[in-house]
């Protein structure tokens, strides 16, 4: 596998993104938690990037997608914005 930067750089963002995707379950509010799954998604499609794994990035651009999409509109009810 060919990676665009060195291996441990591109294991630190997967692992960051673990650590970020594991403490979204202390989140307390539906809209925290698809933000904070939201920003770790964003993390492991950067960490597909690095690794050049196109599966990796499809899923987690879907995923980050739904994930952001669905904390804004959350948030957006819950201001009482239509």
């Amino acid at each position: 596998m060919t990676s665009l930067l060195p291996e441990r750089a591109a294991d630190a963002v997967g692992w960051l993104a673990t650590a970020i995707f594991a403490s979204s379950y202390l989140c307390r509010g539906p809209a925290r938690l698809r933000l904070v799954q939201g920003i770790a998604a964003l993390l492991w499609m950067l960490y597909g990037v690095l690794i050049r794994a196109l599966p990796v990035i499809a899923a987690n651009l879907l995923v980050s997608g739904l994930a952001l999409f669905s904390a804004w509109r959350a948030r957006s009810h819950r201001a009482g914005v239509p």
